[in-house]
């Protein structure tokens, strides 16, 4: 089934110790959908400026990523500049010029409007209700969101929470979220806010999934070449909802192997800068890496 995605197209400055890329393609919406794009078709919302090249276009046509949602607006495209220590978990941005992402008003088209499965990107909580209003009634409805709402914009978000089936966010977050140190009693809380699953982000620790069923951890894989983990999030994110509408299965067994196919991708976009990686990445390259995740986590009974 198709996703509607709804979130940012952005260019990236980044800096890590191995490396640098200077004005390289970004946005939480880009890496989801070039992520999902391997399990299902997608339809992106977002916008940029006039200064977006074409051969961008081409990248996410080519993923069979539907752009008729993509608004090109006078002005200037969204630029990150950010750089990573040795602590690949946590970037610092130096810059920030949201340009015609500052005025962006999703205006969800009407052949999107039927969308199966919707995800909310990291975008103003406002904005994500508004998405809402214009679907019909999704079969799954997944946000993302960050510290800056949390801090910025509590009433509201927890607005949006309340409509959401699931919650993909960070360790930091849930517990800013929650109000709570405690990573167990804090996915606790955010689900009593709505969602009926927390899926949180480790880095290089995995991802823990907190839903009714109780609770499970799934492993990161160690990896030799780590070069920037710019996206891995919204990469993670594209994969485990990808895999969700493939299937249309919600049920526990569904969920846990969406959790490594989240895995499974953002563990190939660090790689490389951008979405570079993504560019030349095989669907065989995803099933042997899959594979391998499931070795990673087997063990015999007692």
């Amino acid at each position: 089934m198709s996703i509607l995605v709804v979130g940012s197209v952005a260019f990236d400055t980044v800096t890590t110790p191995f490396g640098q890329a200077t004005e390289v393609l970004g946005g939480s919406a880009t890496y989801f959908a070039a992520a999902a794009s391997f399990f299902t078709d997608v339809r992106m919302v977002a916008v940029v400026g006039r200064d977006f090249p074409e051969e961008h276009l081409d990248f996410l046509r080519k993923r069979n990523v539907d752009l008729r949602g993509l608004q090109r607006a006078p002005g200037k495209t969204f630029r990150w500049v950010g750089e990573y220590g040795f602590d690949l978990n946590e970037a610092r941005t130096l810059d920030t010029q949201l340009n015609v992402f500052a005025d962006f008003a999703p205006a969800i088209p009407e052949e999107y409007r039927d969308s199966e499965v919707v995800f909310l990107a990291n975008i103003d909580p406002d904005l994500q209700r508004e998405v809402l209003s214009q679907v019909r009634r999704p079969a799954l409805i997944a946000a993302d969101t960050m510290n800056y709402w949390i801090k910025g914009k509590p009433d509201s978000l927890r607005q949006t929470l309340a409509t959401v089936d699931m919650l993909v966010i960070n360790e930091a977050e849930t517990r800013q979220l929650a109000g709570e140190p405690n990573l167990v009693h804090a996915a606790q809380k955010v689900r009593a806010l709505g969602p009926r699953a927390v899926v949180i982000k480790r880095g290089e620790y995995g991802a823990l999934l907190f839903h009714e069923g109780g609770w499970f951890s799934a492993p990161a894989l160690p990896l030799e070449a780590i070069r920037d983990p710019t996206g891995a999030g919204d990469t993670f994110a594209g994969g485990f909802v990808g895999s969700l509408a493939n299937s249309m299965n919600f049920a526990d067994a569904a969920v846990r192997k969406a959790i490594i196919m989240g895995s499974v991708m953002a563990s190939f976009n660090v790689e490389a800068f951008s979405l570079d990686r993504l560019r030349t990445l095989t669907v065989e390259e995803i099933e042997a890496r899959y594979r391998v995740f499931k070795r990673l986590a087997q063990f015999e009974d007692l």
